[in-house]
């Protein structure tokens, strides 16, 4: 935890930017401390089975790369998946070589409930939209203690309805929702409980708890399953690994997973389950028919446990009880409406067997426990008690959603020996340039099942948070984003699955440099290691992005969808291009990094200075051209509208405004920083620089501020001079505009009634729409047209409280604009703050803000935060898709950084 109180903000001499001690020893801190290694013992088996693979472009092997019908829902629990698996509250080791996931039938459902439903991308007004309920309820960083909350109805889970009535909408409709459907009336439905317990390393204790939330008694089937993912259907490795019951009859229920890379592992099962074995294969015959059978085709395909529970075919599964997949199966015919029955797993490397004396229910107390030491460690003392909460349902939802990437885009490409070539187009297609791709990691993902897939620019900003938690991890994966099997030999860093040569903004520099803060400004190795790779990005972004050589950016997409009058990503017509108010303000925010992150590294090696100073100079070149563009010498700054705006330049130079006020012009105020006092005296050249570089170069005074307070002689350099900084932010502040009660809206809420605009005899509109987008510019389920997103809101928290402490101390803005209220910028800061974390509250009828309008109402529901996508621009109601606990999980970041971190 690393915080900044009130000496420290107004005496940065003395203890700004200093390393601090070591965390608290607790319990999980000294297992994290044995722990930096990707596949260190306690980090060997966790959570990282995926919540969707089908529907994902590494299972797509069709010609056009329409991905969502390659490989669809209704044929997941048929097709062996090529490069990954997926399941409920999936457990596996490091490699995915074994998986463990929850399975559950409620005797009415026409298949087993093995995996979440949702839509594809075509089938609804808003698509990619999965339509089931859960929460990650618990999680410590080394997955000794999780806890995950699963909601299953206890009617016929009603797919065909759902899909049927979202097809039925249009774009002005609400989303047909599963409780919408009925079929959750009444509390009809179980909570399943599903707890991960480590008594070692290689010891796992699962449990396994439903309880009956309906009126009446109710049937229920526990099948979790047991499998290996397939590795040896492809032709490049025929070893089979091999499951089968082992014992005495009479003796406890176990299976023994036998495996050539991972060894030997005991699953023992309490009580006295039925076992079933079938093999995880494709059902060859069901998919594609009976005609051309190989020979050594599996009777006991990926679908047999299915067909036995489900349809009664007795004859489905193995009767040798071996094979590559099993279920163990309770069945529970009448559970009382309020009762609960609980089944427990036990995993075991049988080369690290657990104490005989440590019985389950031990282990399970101990860990609860010392998840409960850790969070009191990691939240600051005096947290409010439902604030705790909130931070730590958001640190758990980071912990499961760290999922395995298995990703060879060349393997990908060819296809693989054992199975039919695929079509000639996919080498001109989706990823070609990404050959050296590679990737068999753990990554943390968005979410689990509508991006179960890492995006670089959501990965920066998820390690923020997990940093407050496991710093280890975070700075790994800020690393592995720049590998040379993940980065492009070109520099540019992968964007996402769906194209990795997209643009996302370049914040890894300002995600590092938070992380290397958090963890105590103490891992210089880890900061070397990212400027030096982020000096490969730099110039990618110079040479790509700049083909002016202006120093006004354009990036097209940026991660800001459709908040445009037109889709930015697209090549605009008759050799026009659009200058960027945001993509400049990222790469100016980009050098205030590097130059922030250089000038720490010289502290201990002067070659860095030379790094500073030319990530100084590149700086104020692009806080200067701000001012001008083309040769119309119209700047991105309006001095009418007192706002940043993107400009349209065509081939003869003239110039267009975009009459927008968007978080594309609020995003120069990100452009800052503090330069520390200690540079005056401990890195002589650079401070030589800075007064010699002014003196010679006048006009660039707006970009360097100079500010004594307090005594104390402060350097701020600044995007913007303080006339566009104030005139920013009182729109920022205003709430007809930017304010809303659950932090600062995406677009202005003054565009309500629209802008329109001709241009070149195209008729273009953009509207505020506070909820879903009512536009499918950008693939349609995304939305920066009003509702507020958390990313973007950290960095204008993280740019307020730098200019309140230097260029902007001792004096006030209006919040909320035109009330007459003076507050200084750091407690707009806070404030800001404060209604980020107050979307996750309870309100006085006990609901959330952020609960999402088709909850519910209810203690069973309203007792458990909801962390989406993005909120609702004027309600703060969770929106877009509602388990994105990874960039949405800032708001732990907020909670455990109140007030700030040093200054950066």
């Amino acid at each position: 935890m690393s915080r900044v109180d009130d000496v420290t903000a107004e005496h940065p001499d003395t203890t700004l930017d200093q390393p601090r001690e070591a965390g608290p020893a607790t319990a999980e801190h000294r297992r994290l401390a044995e722990s930096d290694d990707p596949k260190a013992p306690w980090r060997r088996w966790g959570p990282y089975v995926s919540g969707r693979q089908w529907g994902t472009v590494r299972e797509d092997y069709s010609a056009d790369g329409d991905a969502w019908a390659y490989l669809p829902f209704e044929q997941s629990h048929l097709r062996a998946y090529r490069w990954g698996e997926d399941g409920l509250a999936g457990l596996c080791d490091v490699e995915g070589f074994l998986n463990l996931g929850l399975v559950l039938w409620n005797g009415r459902d026409d298949r087993l409930k093995e995996r979440y439903f949702g839509l594809t991308n075509p089938q609804g007004n808003h698509g990619e939209d999965v339509k089931e309920y859960w929460w990650a309820v618990e999680g410590t960083p080394t997955h000794s203690y999780a806890r995950w909350l699963y909601r299953y109805p206890q009617a016929a889970f009603p797919y065909e309805e759902l899909v049927r009535v979202n097809g039925e909408r249009g774009v002005h409709d609400e989303e047909y929702e599963l409780a919408d459907t009925g079929v959750l009336d009444e509390d009809r439905f179980f909570d399943v409980e599903v707890v991960h317990a480590k008594g070692r390393p290689s010891d796992v204790c699962v449990e396994i708890t439903a309880t009956n939330h309906g009126p009446e008694a109710a049937p229920l089937h526990l099948l979790p399953h047991l499998w290996f993912r397939n590795t040896w259907s492809w032709g490049l490795d025929d070893r089979r690994p091999l499951l089968r019951q082992v014992g005495a009859p009479g003796e406890q229920v176990a299976v023994l997973a036998e495996h050539h890379e991972l060894g030997q592992v005991l699953v023992q099962a309490e009580g006295a389950p039925e076992v079933l074995f079938c093999d995880n294969e494709t059902n060859l015959a069901a998919v594609y028919g009976d005609d051309a059978l190989p020979a050594d085709y599996t009777a006991y395909p990926k679908d047999a446990v299915n067909r036995a529970v489900v349809h009664g075919q007795t004859d489905a599964c193995n009767p040798e009880r071996r094979g590559t997949k099993m279920a163990f199966w309770w069945r529970f015919e009448a559970v009382p409406p309020g009762e609960s029955v609980t089944v427990r797993l036990r995993l075991t490397e049988l080369s690290g067997r657990p104490d005989p004396s440590t019985g389950f229910g031990e282990v399970l107390a101990r860990r609860a426990a010392e998840c409960e030491e850790f969070y009191a460690a990691v939240l600051p003392e005096g947290t409010d008690p439902e604030d705790a909460l909130i931070a730590r349902r958001a640190f758990a939802g980071l912990q499961w959603g760290k999922q395995l990437y298995l990703y060879d885009v060349t393997r990908w490409l060819e296809g693989d020996p054992g199975q039919p070539p695929p079509p000639a187009e996919r080498l001109q297609g989706r990823n070609r340039h990404w050959t050296h791709v590679n990737l068999a990691e753990v990554i943390s993902m968005p979410d689990e099942w509508e991006y179960p897939w890492f995006a670089t620019w959501d990965l920066a900003f998820h390690c923020v948070p997990l940093a407050h938690v496991d710093p280890w991890f975070a700075k790994y994966q800020l690393l592995l984003m720049c590998r040379e099997w993940a980065m492009n030999p070109n520099g540019q860093l992968a964007a996402y699955e769906w194209n990795f040569s997209d643009v996302n903004p370049p914040v890894h520099p300002w995600a590092a440099w938070q992380v290397y803060a958090i963890d105590g400004n103490r891992d210089r190795d880890f900061l070397q290691r990212i400027v030096l790779k982020m000096l490969l990005n730099f110039p990618w972004w110079v040479n790509r992005k700049d083909p002016e050589g202006s120093n006004i950016f354009e990036g097209g997409f940026l991660g800001m969808d459709n908040v445009g009058l037109f889709d930015r990503s697209e090549t605009l017509p008759d050799g026009q291009r659009l200058e960027q108010a945001d993509a400049t303000a990222w790469m100016g925010m980009f050098c205030l990094r590097m130059l922030r992150m250089s000038m720490e590294l010289a502290r201990e090696d002067p070659a860095w200075d030379e790094v500073a100073t030319k990530f100084l100079v590149h700086f104020l070149a692009i806080a200067q051209a701000m001012e001008d563009v083309g040769t119309g010498h119209i700047s991105l700054w309006d001095a009418e509208d007192e706002f940043f705006h993107d400009v349209l330049v065509d081939e003869q130079g003239h110039t267009f405004r975009m009459p927008v006020r968007s978080m594309v012009g609020l995003l120069p105020l990100t452009g800052v920083s503090l330069v520390p006092n200690w540079v005056a005296h401990e890195l002589p050249d650079l401070t030589d620089f800075f007064d010699g570089w002014t003196r010679r170069r006048p006009e660039l005074a707006d970009a360097l501020l100079h500010t004594n307070h307090r005594g104390y002689s402060l350097r701020t350099l600044s995007m913007c001079d303080k006339g566009q900084w104030y005139a920013v932010v009182r729109h920022l502040l205003d709430e007809g505009e930017f304010l809303s009660p659950h932090g600062i809206r995406s677009l202005s809420a003054a565009h309500r009634e629209g802008v329109e605009i001709d241009l070149h005899g195209k008729h273009m509109s953009l509207q505020y729409v506070p909820g879903e987008s009512d536009s499918g510019m950008f693939g349609g389920n995304s939305n920066w047209r009003g509702p507020v997103w958390m990313p973007v809101n950290a960095l204008l928290v993280d740019a307020l409280r730098s200019y309140g402490r230097a260029a902007g101390a001792g004096q006030t803005v209006e919040m909320p604009t035109g009330s007459g209220r003076r507050v200084s910028l750091e407690q707009v800061a806070d404030e800001i703050e404060d209604r980020l974390v107050g979307i996750f509250r309870p309100g006085p009828d006990g609901r959330r803000p952020s609960t999402p309008r088709h909850h519910p109402a209810g203690p069973l529901w309203d007792a458990h935060p909801t962390f989406s996508e993005y909120f609702h621009g004027d309600t703060g109601a969770g929106l877009g898709a509602a388990h994105q606990t990874g960039w949405t999980a800032l708001v732990a970041h907020f909670v455990c950084a109140r007030g700030g971190l040093p200054n950066r």
